[in-house]
């Protein structure tokens, strides 16, 4: 089992929020350079979608108290992931309704913001068969 202190797991996801917004900015001005200001702003669109879901799961998420029950914490966790998922339909659903988006480099960044996640998630557990290293301090 592998467990993270609370202000290492705020850091954790902090840094999931704006590894996203950097992904997102670089795939913006990669679509833009190569297929135009279209295919640039469809990927900013499609990456800040993901980087705004992602922030208001973790803005839920840890609202709960340091030493709160895990009761608590579980429910606001669940609570902040429902939300993620709502907020990222309703923004999708706004910007199929209100843009002319390239469809490519929208699901592209989206996408590419999504692995953020597993890179973080593979940096913060512990090799296979291994033990979780030391926290920095």
């Amino acid at each position: 089992m592998v467990t993270l202190e609370l202000p290492q797991a705020r850091r954790l996801a902090a840094s999931v929020v704006l590894g996203q917004v950097v992904i997102t900015v670089v795939a913006a001005a990669i679509c833009f350079a190569v297929w135009g200001r279209s295919a640039g702003l469809s990927a900013l669109v499609g990456g800040g979608i993901s980087a705004i879901a992602s922030a208001a799961l973790a803005l839920i998420g840890f609202a709960a108290p340091a030493g709160a029950a895990a009761e608590r914490v579980a429910r606001a966790f669940y609570v902040g992931e429902a939300t993620k998922l709502a907020v990222t339909v309703v923004l999708f659903i706004v910007v199929f309704v209100t843009m002319k988006v390239s469809f490519a480099a929208l699901f592209g960044a989206y996408i590419a913001t999504l692995f953020v996640y597993w890179i973080a998630l593979a940096n913060a557990l512990p090799p296979l068969g291994g033990t979780a290293p030391a926290a920095k301090r």
